[in-house]
C-alpha cells in the first residue's frame, strides 16, 4: 500500500507553480535584487564618505525608502552575494544558470563569477520511496525485478538528479542516477521565462550579451534532463577511447536505463583530492598526469567532443593506474573549423608563439558594435609575451594565462562562444588535478607532446585524403553534370547568335529580382528584422513571379 501510494504521488508529480505564478516569483526576486543592490551600493558609498551634498542626501533617502522592501538577511550584502542567494532561492533552473554564468569570466566581473562559483548544488535528498516509484514507473517493472540491491542512502543529491549505489541481478556493482520529480517541467517553464528576460535585458545591457548567454544555458541544461543523452555521451566517449585502456568511461546498462533513470558502471577508485593520492608511487602519478593530458588534448583538439563539466569531483583514479571520467551529462562539441583554430591557439601558447596565439584567439571572438579587435589582439600578445618570459611556471600557470586572456575580451566588446570558455575550464581542471598529484608540475611541458602529435596528424597524407573524400560526392556530381551544362550553354549561345536583337537576360531578369526579394524577405525574418519588411519583400517577389509567368 505504501509503495502504491508513492507511485501515485510520482505519477501525479509535485504541483509545480504555473507559468504566471512562476513569473511573478521570478519578477519579485528580480525587483528585490535591484532594490537590495541599490541599498548596498549607497551603504558602501556612505562608509567611504562619498555621499555629499544634495545628491548624497537624495541617494540616502532613496535607500531608506527601499530598505523595508528588501529581505533583512540580504539587505546589507553586496550585489554579487545577493545575486547568488536569490538564484539559490529560485531553485534548480537558476542554480544551473548561475553555474553557467560563473564560467563567463570573459564577460562578467571577477567578483560576480567568483561568487557564483560558490552556488550550492548539494540539496536535500528525495525520500527513497519516491526514488523507488520513479525507477519502477520509468523501467516498467518492480524494483526487486531490476536490482538485487539498491542503497537507500544517496551518493549525492544535486539540483537536477540523485545517485544511488546498487547491484544488478547479475552481480555487477553500478550507480543509478535518477532525475528528480518535477525538474524537467520546471526547467522547460523557466526556459520560456528566461527567454523573455533575456530579450528585455538585451535592450539595456547589450554589452554583456544576456540573450545569448541565456540561450546557451537553455541549450545545455535542457539536454541534461534527458538521461538518454547522457547514456549516448558515455558510449561516444568509450568509442573514442576504445584503444586506450588507461582512460576509462563508465559502461551503460541500456536495459536498466531510460529518460529518467540511468544505470552505469561503478568506478571503484579514489578522487584526486583524497590523501591516498599523494601516497601513490611517483611513476604512477606521472602516468596519471600524462593520461589526463592525453585525454584532454584528444577530447578538445582531435575529437571536438569533450566533457564540459569537468572538475576534480568528476575524475576517479582507478587501479592500474587509470583515469576515469564520470557525470557525462554536459558535453561540448566543436565544429571542425573552431576545433582547428583552438588547437592552433593552444599549440602557439605551449610552443611560445605569442603573436600567433593572439591572432588565433582574436579570430575566434564575435565582435559586438564598437568592438576593438585590434586592441584586444595587441593586449593578448603583450600578456602572453610577459607570461612566456617566466622561467618557472609555479607562479603564472597556463590555465591562469588562458583565463586572463579571455577575461580581457569584455573590455574590447568581444564575445567568445561558450565552448571556448568550457575548454579553458577543462585546462584549469587538468592543471589543478596535476598540481594535486605533483606540485609545481608544468602543464605546458606535459601537454606539448600530445598537442604536437595531434597538430602533425592534421597534415598526415592519410588524413588529408580522408578529408578530401568527404567532398567526393559533390565533385563527382559536378563532373557528371558538366557535359549537360556545357551543351545547354552552347545551345543558348547559338540562339543568342541567331536572334541578336533579343536580350539573353530578359527571360531571367524578373526571376532574379523575384528570387532576390524572396531571399531578402527570409533574411529579414530570420534576423528578426521588421515584420513589414519581410511581408513587403515577399509580396514583391510574388508580383514579379506572376509578371514573368
Amino acid at each position: 500500500m505504501h509503495a502504491a501510494g508513492a507511485g501515485a504521488r510520482h505519477r501525479r508529480g509535485p504541483r509545480a507553480p504555473g507559468l504566471v505564478r512562476r513569473f511573478f516569483t521570478t519578477y519579485r526576486h528580480l525587483l528585490g535584487l535591484l532594490a537590495g543592490s541599490a541599498v548596498a551600493w549607497v551603504s558602501e558609498r556612505r562608509t567611504r564618505g562619498e555621499l555629499r551634498g544634495v545628491a548624497g542626501l537624495l541617494q540616502r533617502a532613496a535607500a531608506w525608502l527601499l530598505r523595508p522592501f528588501v529581505d533583512e538577511s540580504l539587505r546589507d550584502q553586496p550585489f554579487h552575494v545577493q545575486l547568488r542567494r536569490r538564484l539559490e532561492l529560485l531553485g534548480p533552473t537558476y542554480i544551473k544558470l548561475g553555474q553557467i554564468l560563473s564560467l563567463r569570466e570573459d564577460i562578467l566581473p571577477r567578483a560576480v563569477t567568483s561568487e557564483l562559483g560558490r552556488l550550492l548544488d548539494q540539496l536535500p535528498p528525495i525520500p527513497f520511496d519516491e526514488i523507488t516509484a520513479i525507477i519502477e514507473q520509468s523501467l516498467g517493472r518492480p524494483l526487486d525485478a531490476t536490482f538485487e540491491r539498491i542503497d537507500p542512502a544517496p551518493l549525492g543529491s544535486a539540483s537536477l538528479g540523485q545517485t544511488h549505489r546498487a547491484r544488478t541481478l547479475t552481480g555487477d556493482e553500478v550507480v543509478v542516477k535518477i532525475l528528480k520529480p518535477g525538474v524537467r517541467s520546471t526547467l522547460e517553464r523557466d526556459a520560456v521565462l528566461l527567454g523573455l528576460v533575456g530579450r528585455i535585458l538585451q535592450l539595456a545591457f547589450s554589452r554583456f550579451q544576456p540573450r545569448r548567454m541565456i540561450a546557451e544555458f537553455t541549450h545545455y541544461t535542457l539536454r541534461e534532463v534527458d538521461l538518454r543523452l547522457e547514456a549516448d555521451n558515455a558510449e561516444a566517449f568509450r568509442a573514442n577511447f576504445h584503444d586506450q585502456p588507461g582512460i576509462a568511461f563508465p559502461r551503460i546498462y541500456d536495459g536498466l536505463s531510460s529518460r529518467d533513470v540511468l544505470t552505469m558502471e561503478f568506478f571503484d577508485g579514489i578522487k584526486p583530492s583524497d590523501p591516498r593520492t599523494l601516497a601513490l608511487p611517483e611513476e604512477d602519478r606521472d602516468r596519471l598526469i600524462d593520461l589526463g593530458a592525453q585525454a584532454i588534448m584528444q577530447m578538445l583538439y582531435e575529437d571536438g567532443f569533450f566533457h564540459a563539466d569537468l572538475h576534480p569531483g568528476n575524475l576517479i583514479i582507478l587501479p592500474g593506474p587509470a583515469c576515469g571520467f564520470i557525470d557525462l551529462g554536459m558535453v561540448g562539441r566543436f565544429p571542425e573549423e573552431l576545433r582547428r583554430a583552438l588547437m592552433y591557439y593552444y599549440y602557439a601558447l605551449v610552443t611560445g608563439n605569442a603573436e600567433d596565439a593572439a591572432r588565433y584567439l582574436e579570430a575566434m571572438a564575435d565582435a559586438a558594435p564598437r568592438a576593438d579587435p585590434a586592441g584586444f589582439r595587441r593586449e593578448v600578445e603583450e600578456v602572453a609575451r610577459r607570461w612566456l618570459r617566466h622561467a618557472s611556471f609555479g607562479e603564472f600557470s597556463l590555465a591562469r594565462l588562458m583565463l586572463e586572456l579571455v577575461s580581457r575580451a569584455a573590455k574590447y566588446r568581444l564575445y567568445f562562444p561558450v565552448e571556448m570558455v568550457l575548454m579553458v575550464k577543462a585546462i584549469v581542471t587538468f592543471e589543478g588535478v596535476g598540481h594535486l598529484l605533483k606540485p609545481q608540475f608544468d602543464v605546458a611541458t606535459v601537454s606539448r607532446q600530445h598537442v604536437r602529435r595531434i597538430f602533425l596528424n592534421q597534415f598526415s597524407p592519410l588524413r588529408v585524403a580522408r578529408e578530401g573524400l568527404r567532398g567526393a560526392p559533390e565533385m563527382l556530381d559536378a563532373l557528371i553534370k558538366a557535359p549537360i551544362l556545357l551543351t545547354e550553354g552552347v545551345r543558348m549561345l547559338e540562339r543568342t547568335t541567331r536572334h541578336p536583337q533579343a536580350n539573353p537576360l530578359a527571360g531571367i531578369r524578373s526571376a532574379l529580382l523575384a528570387g532576390a526579394c524572396l531571399v531578402g524577405g527570409v533574411i529579414a525574418l530570420v534576423s528578426e528584422g521588421p515584420l513589414w519588411l519581410s511581408i513587403g519583400l515577399f509580396l514583391l517577389a510574388v508580383l514579379l513571379a506572376l509578371r514573368r509567368a
